[in-house]
């Protein structure tokens, strides 16, 4: 992009703006004369509302008396006229296409080397909806959407204090997408915010259409299985983290927020614990806990009991897994990642497929993979079962997907090679990994590892309301 300031022959100036974007169709150029001077006003088709752009540009601007020069007539407009709340300048010629491109209408006129710039976007977005993958029942049901102030704003709604800062800056070459940077000033450790923000810093990507371009360069560089960041498209969530000292980056066009730092135990917590009574929180919590141990440990643990270890079974048991395997033509191991690999085809498939279709992946897995599969001896029912169960909780705790599918399948072969001894080996390896995980000096574990008596008020069980107003709880107090 030109660096240069822009030049002071308005002609001069059009045909370098239209060097500049090599003729773009949706680049509007609209010369005109107003107070006796030339000008133009630039803006991009489908990102300016017309009705604002109209009422509150084109009709005060075309109503101005006459000016001696180009000066008089922009020292008119910033001491005249108010047309419209953001009015940053323009000097040169990158300046102005970031602004332009994002919505922004832009004046130049014959005769000065800067340009003054009118927020007037009116672009098509999605509206305010309920988050699609975190689901409450007794909170807010407004998601985060593509459009990044308004999600500004709906964070805003919630924190009114002074506290909150939010900051607007722009990363990708190409791009040039914008980011907030959010914290609250006052509970946010000054180290976190100063590293976080070299880690940005190094971020010189071309492009940034996702939060997974992002999180590699605030997460820690070493070989980590669990994500030492996490994301949220709940507003509600988001300002709960922020007062806990966490730092947050919004990005635009796209619903989700990046928190700074992530804990383990987060993932095992929802918006309704706090809404019901401590009792019923505590056992949905452990609840969890529970889900997300079967769902990486069941079919390993089947396939190496079956395999390995039968003297753990009692008889009845036992003898009902005898039928049931006599039957199937493959080994248990095999018959087991063949299952989980039907399983994530066909949960592959439903996500991807045009919603008006999903259902048929239902029908077709269900009714006709699934039945047929049993009835025809290639898969046994206990199995089956199994490998429904583990699914299913693996659903509960649906932030843990990914790294639940890949441990799946990792604890099936080991369990079916080294039985018992193996799993516990791997168990091992695995705890060891996420132990070792931090953020900025935060440990991924806190506050079971280091043991911080505090924080398991809200880990272990959850206290009350009355006991937790009083915590004046910041996760400064799990920095290393």
């Amino acid at each position: 992009m030109e660096k240069g300031g822009l030049l002071p022959s308005l002609d001069d100036s059009i045909k370098e703006i239209r060097r500049i974007s090599g003729g773009s169709s949706d680049l509007l150029i609209n010369r005109f004369v107003t107070g006796g001077i030339h000008c133009a006003l630039l803006c991009c088709e489908g990102m300016v509302s017309t009705s604002v752009i109209t009422e509150l540009i084109f009709e005060p601007i075309t109503d101005i008396p006459q000016q001696k020069d180009s000066h008089g007539l922009f020292h008119y407009i910033n001491e005249q006229l108010l047309l419209s709340t953001d009015r940053p300048q323009v000097k040169d010629y990158d300046t102005l296409f970031k602004l332009v491109n994002s919505g922004f209408a832009v004046l130049i006129a014959e005769g000065v080397d800067f340009g003054l710039a009118f927020g007037v976007q009116g672009y098509n977005s999605r509206g305010v909806q309920e988050p699609s993958g975190e689901g409450n029942i007794m909170g807010a049901h407004e998601g985060f959407t593509e459009t990044i102030r308004t999600n500004m704003s709906q964070i805003r709604r919630r924190l009114k204090s002074p506290e909150l800062v939010m900051e607007l800056f722009t990363k990708g070459e190409k791009s040039r997408t914008d980011l907030c940077f959010c914290y609250m000033k006052d509970r946010v450790p000054k180290s976190l915010m100063e590293k976080v923000r070299r880690s940005l810093d190094d971020v010189e990507l071309e492009a940034i259409l996702t939060t997974g371009y992002l999180r590699p360069f605030v997460e820690n560089g070493s070989f980590e299985i669990f994500d030492s960041t996490g994301t949220t498209e709940r507003p509600d969530v988001l300002c709960s983290k922020l007062i806990e000292g966490r730092v947050a980056l919004l990005v635009d066009g796209v619903p989700y927020a990046i928190v700074i730092p992530r804990l383990f135990c987060e993932s095992f917590q929802t918006l309704d614990d706090y809404a019901y009574k401590p009792y019923y929180a505590v056992f949905i919590r452990w609840l969890k806990y529970a889900a997300f141990l079967a769902a990486v440990l069941l079919p390993s643990f089947y396939v190496a009991i079956v395999m390995y270890h039968p003297e753990l079974l009692n008889s009845t048991l036992f003898m009902l897994l005898v039928e049931a395997e006599k039957k199937a033509p493959l080994s248990i191991l095999t018959e087991t990642l063949f299952v989980l690999l039907m399983y994530e085809i066909i949960r592959e498939a439903g996500v991807r497929l045009p919603k008006p279709v999903g259902g048929a992946v239902s029908i077709i897995s269900g009714l006709i993979i699934g039945d047929a599969a049993v009835n025809s001896g290639l898969v046994s029912t206990p199995l089956l079962t199994m490998t429904a169960l583990s699914v299913l909780g693996g659903l509960v705790v649906p932030e843990f997907n990914p790294q639940v599918t890949v441990l799946r399948f990792i604890f099936v072969i080991v369990g079916g090679i080294l039985g018992l001894f193996g799993i516990s080996l791997l168990a091992c390896a695995v705890l060891v990994n996420i132990c070792a995980t931090e953020d900025y000096g935060f440990p991924y574990t806190a506050p079971l590892s280091p043991f911080k008596r505090k924080g398991m008020g809200d880990t272990a069980v959850r206290m009350g309301m009355k006991k937790m107003q009083s915590r004046g709880f910041t996760v400064e107090e799990y920095h290393e």
